[in-house]
């Protein structure tokens, strides 16, 4: 239920009742006997018990019943505190109304209390140990002290006595709720501290009524009731401080250590029983009995929580030395309980034999795909079951350990053979799908291999360097497609050293601007006029001279450099663009078409940035196109997807690159606003000489047509393949037929009179064999 206040004001509700009820307590003390104070004690509790019933309810606060019968005993508290004064000079049973009104207050407090700490998951043993050693020790004294003498009192009906020797044990229960309710939380939030002040003052204004019940009076002074005043604001500030929601959350120690604010309690309570034996009310051989049996019960209570304490403490340390060499998604070993485990298999294989230590590093291939598709608690349950898999499906007695987030690790002793035979039962456990979401997915794993001789006296550092290894060759495996094993080499070290080195020096490269922007134009195949450009990144390092994209772009992606290098590469092309139409060296409808990033569309303030650099470089939104893989689409999640449409509603074109290679579904081109596909190179290649190939391209092309999309043909070399793509349909194209990429100025000088001069045809370059080939 919302509330009907402002959040500011609601979120300081508790501090107005806090005010509020120290102003009418100290009224109260003041003026005990006058219409101001009661007019003070009727308000806070009234007050108290409104915010008993919504301001729970406007924090949310689970569960919501259990404040409600918080709420009714602080109305029947109310009501047996302002009745008291009056029924108890009436002749029986009026008196009985308040005791009534308060006990009924009682359980119900009890029962506020009980579902409280079920709720939270505090209904701890050492704790509830902890409550009864305390309640043990104050309920010989009450009975002793309080509740015997004031049952005793000559000439008082006998009904009422017993109900005034019944107050202090109910009090006893009260304590033994307080203690557990204090003994099981971490931290004591402001609602917590709000309900031991009630639960204290309780107390302490039951424990006043008490001493005056053994004098004989059943009420003495309206002075009796400043405790309850106070705990009527104690329990306000509990109910509407936004911390309520807290106080039914498990918050419940992994072990109840014997704290000194926990010692402090049960000291005392250990020392009742003798203090008892010291005073005069415990002469009778009855008492004494009493004191006995209840000090015998309260040592053997701490017998029982002291061999609990030490059995809780030990399974806490097995249960933290578990946690720390197991996965805690999976159960299985973890990284460091393997190399532990590769250490000591080292050192017990035989060096003069033919037996060595194989490892074996798993990646599974399309992971991110189910993660990202399904959420990361579906990728959490895939994990589960790919180790579940392995632990079953290969030989027993091979350890199998998770050590990543999709990574898994084996250990093998034996021959090749036997290593090679270990790789067709990992890749049996792969063999059927797995259930994901009410679907089946086949996904497989890139597996990469090390071994070694033993090693007993360099086991740590060969341990280390068989893990690293097997971790170079799964990359390598990876590298080679999904589902490939391969066994680790030292040549590989040579090409991991190269690519960090191609990492240090591509950062270097983004620092230094050493990275530049070449244009491609994409061309109409009717005239040979370009109607736009491509933007594609080049890298000309200093020493090595120019590094392929197809090389630097996965070390970008690897190292989380594609999102900057992707930023630089758009606001220089958009700056580009935006001067050659200041000079006059495009036409209007020129666009660039510029690459994006899976990462970069998974930022939700991409639309905001992209819009704000058009503005800056005065760039139309129809003059921008921006491509992506159709891995996107796949991959996309509810924010990838939200960002495609925005950027739709700028206005920039969506061109789905490298169409035809992944997984070219229809629904897709349908459920995202793209404008248009460009045909992968590998079905341009065989047009004109492959019939298959002649096909798919009609087919994305009626396919293209019938969505409304644009379609470009990209890889475009020869005229054969021009005058093919030209016949089914294609109306642009970018290729070598018309040139490689190159930077800015040199696009601007070969292509700024085609561009402006209409119809004219540009020379196309070709050697004999009619195909443009790349420079070496």
């Amino acid at each position: 239920m919302q509330s009907v206040l402002p959040p500011g004001i609601a979120r300081r509700l508790w501090q107005v009742i806090a005010v509020g009820g120290v102003i009418a307590t100290v009224l109260y003390g003041l003026f005990p006997s006058s219409a101001v104070g009661t007019i003070a004690f009727t308000l806070l509790a009234v007050v108290v018990v409104i915010a008993c019933f919504a301001g729970p309810r406007r924090w949310g606060a689970e569960p919501p019943g259990a404040w409600l019968l918080m709420g009714a005993a602080a109305l029947l508290f109310m009501i047996g505190v302002m009745i008291r004064p009056t029924v108890t000079e009436m002749p029986m049973p009026w008196p009985l109304l308040a005791d009534v009104a308060s006990f009924s207050g009682y359980l119900l407090l009890g029962a506020f209390v009980m579902v409280l700490l079920k709720k939270r998951g505090s209904l701890d043993r050492h704790a509830v140990l902890d409550g009864l050693i305390v309640c043990l020790a104050a309920g010989v004294a009450t009975t002793l002290l309080l509740a015997l003498p004031a049952a005793q009192i000559p000439g008082r009906d006998p009904v009422l006595s017993g109900i005034q020797g019944m107050y202090p044990m109910f009090d006893v229960l009260l304590l033994l709720l307080l203690v557990n309710l204090t003994f099981t939380a971490k931290t004591w939030p402001v609602s917590l501290i709000g309900l031991i002040v009630m639960m204290s003052m309780i107390f302490a204004g039951d424990l006043a009524y008490a001493i005056v019940g053994v004098q004989g009076h059943i009420y003495a002074s309206p002075l009796l009731n400043v405790p309850y005043m106070i705990a009527y604001t104690g329990l306000g500030v509990a109910a509407t401080h936004p911390s309520v929601v807290e106080m039914s959350r498990a918050a419940k120690l992994p072990a109840q250590a014997w704290s000194w604010p926990r010692l402090s309690l049960l000291l005392p309570a250990l020392a009742v029983p003798f203090a008892l034996l010291l005073t005069t009310g415990t002469r009778s051989a009855a008492s004494r009995v009493l004191i006995a049996v209840t000090g015998a019960m309260i040592v053997a209570l701490l017998l029982v929580r002291a061999i609990g304490a030490v059995r809780a403490q030990v399974a806490a340390q097995l249960r933290s030395e578990h946690q720390a060499i197991h996965d805690p998604l999976t159960g299985l070993p973890n990284r460091q309980s393997m190399s532990a485990e590769i250490e000591r298999l080292l050192t017990v294989v035989d060096p003069e034999g033919h037996d060595r230590v194989w490892v074996y590093m798993l990646d599974l291939d399309g992971f991110k795909w189910v993660n990202d598709s399904w959420g990361h608690d579906t990728g959490d349950q895939l994990v589960i079951d790919v180790g579940r898999r392995l632990r079953t499906g290969v030989p027993h007695g091979i350890p199998v350990a998770r050590v990543g987030g999709d990574e898994f690790l084996l250990l093998f002793i034996g021959e090749k053979g036997g290593a090679l035979r270990l790789v067709d039962d990992i890749r049996g456990c792969f063999a059927k799908p797995f259930p994901v979401r009410d679907h089946d997915v086949v996904i497989s794993a890139s597996i990469g291999i090390s071994h070694a001789a033993a090693d007993p006296v360099n086991a740590t550092v060969t341990a280390e360097a068989l893990m690293r290894d097997a971790d170079t060759a799964m990359y390598r495996a990876k590298d080679e497609g999904p589902g490939r094993s391969i066994i680790f080499d030292t040549s590989m070290h040579t090409q991991v050293r190269e690519r960090i080195e191609l990492e240090v020096a591509l950062r270097q490269a983004l620092a230094k601007e050493q990275l530049h922007v070449a244009y491609q134009p994409l061309v109409r195949l009717e005239t040979g006029i370009p109607v736009g450009a491509e933007a594609l990144v080049r890298w000309m390092h200093p020493e090595r001279g120019p590094i392929p994209p197809m090389t630097f772009i996965s070390i970008a992606e690897d190292a989380g450099l594609i999102n900057a290098i992707g930023t630089w590469v758009r606001k220089e092309a958009l700056r580009q663009l935006g001067v050659w139409r200041s000079e006059g060296t495009v036409h209007d409808d020129f666009y660039l078409s510029i690459n994006v990033s899976p990462r970069q569309l998974s930022d939700p303030e991409l639309p905001l940035i992209v819009s704000g650099e058009m503005v800056r470089y005065g760039v139309p939104p129809h003059c921008v196109a921006l491509e992506m893989t159709e891995s996107v689409m796949v991959d996309g999640s509810s924010v990838t997807s939200r960002v495609l449409f925005e950027l739709r509603e700028l206005g920039v074109r969506l061109l789905v690159d490298d169409f035809g290679t992944g997984f070219s579904a229809l629904g897709y081109l349908r459920k995202f606003p793209v404008t248009g596909v460009k045909i992968d190179r590998s079905f341009v290649t065989g047009l004109g000489v492959n019939h298959e190939d002649d096909e798919i391209v009609r087919a994305v092309v009626a396919m293209s047509h019938a969505l409304g999309l644009s379609v470009i043909a990209e890889g475009v070399e020869t005229p054969l393949q021009r005058e093919a793509l030209y016949a089914v349909g294609v109306v642009n194209g970018q290729g070598w037929l018309w040139g490689a990429a190159v930077p800015a100025d040199e696009f601007a000088q070969r292509w700024r009179d085609v561009v402006m001069g209409g119809p004219a045809v540009p020379e196309i370059l070709e050697n004999q064999s009619g195909r443009h080939r790349r420079p070496d």
